[in-house]
């Protein structure tokens, strides 16, 4: 019943696959050296080189099998992920990331914020769902990057832009994916939608007096980012299936979209100003 509140909060499109966090998918390449590898309702993306592979998020306590088999499934090791990144720190996007440490030997990236509740397990007392959110395993080896800085791994370079506002630790990711001569601009954002539980109000609360500008602030920096294909830690609210399903005819050239990172900062806007109204009621 969480899962299923929790989605309507994001005003998904798809309920159905925000539902089934830990829902069956099959790992699909979608651009380069980028490839999806996460269950059907929270993302996991794998960028590979040839001097390792990045991990982008964990998903779920239930998922770390399945995303390991999905990386070997696509001919990659798992012992080769030199780095896992974070966009939240949230139990549906961070909950696996111990046991894939575990299997990789990787050092885990966050914010100056969202490591500690990553090396606790425990929730921030700021989040603006903290008292509904599980543990998690704590991780014994995370490291915190700054707004802007960029995590390097042979050829690639993954920059770190703060977004907080649905966490106060959240980061957003870019970098460049090169296919049959073309390079695009890869982004995998932050959730960005304003949910609160317990009775926190992003019109104005002691535990977090300043979400409501640092979401908005997040907002804007997401839509003003180079942006040929977005990636979202929910993958239905950037619209990925209705791209997945266009792949077999059109190739990876589906998931371009130069406007989709405006999409789904108007996505957040609208999920803020829909929370604003229900506090006023």
């Amino acid at each position: 019943m969480k899962k299923v509140l929790m989605a309507a909060a994001l005003g998904l499109a798809s309920l159905a696959h925000a539902a089934d966090w830990d829902g069956a998918q099959e790992p699909f390449a979608i651009y380069g050296n980028a490839y999806y590898v996460g269950p059907q309702g929270v993302s996991a993306v794998l960028v590979t080189s040839p001097a390792g592979h990045i991990l982008l998020d964990g998903a779920t306590p239930k998922s770390p099998a399945a995303i390991a088999a999905h990386i070997r499934q696509l001919g990659f090791k798992v012992e080769d992920i030199k780095y896992i990144l974070t966009s939240h720190e949230h139990f549906d996007h961070a909950g696996g990331i111990a046991a894939l440490q575990k299997l990789s030997g990787a050092t885990v990236i966050g914010s100056v914020k969202s490591t500690p509740v990553l090396a606790s397990g425990k929730a921030n007392q700021s989040d603006p769902q903290f008292g509904s959110l599980t543990d998690m395993t704590p991780i014994a080896k995370t490291h915190a990057v700054k707004d802007g800085e960029v995590v390097t791994l042979g050829d690639l370079q993954l920059t770190a832009h703060y977004t907080p506002g649905h966490t106060p630790g959240g980061i957003t990711w870019t970098w460049q994916s090169t296919e049959n001569g073309r390079t695009v601009d890869m982004v995998y954002a932050d959730s960005l939608n304003a949910f609160g539980l317990n009775g926190f109000r992003y019109g104005g609360d002691q535990r977090w007096p300043t979400a409501q500008q640092e979401l908005k602030a997040s907002i804007a920096k997401v839509a003003a980012l180079k942006c040929d294909i977005i990636l979202s830690a929910h993958p239905e609210v950037s619209e990925l299936w209705e791209k997945k399903a266009r792949q077999a005819k059109e190739g990876n050239a589906a998931f371009i979209d130069p406007d989709g990172c405006r999409k789904y900062a108007a996505k957040g806007t609208a999920r803020l100003a829909a929370q604003l109204a229900s506090e006023k009621k």
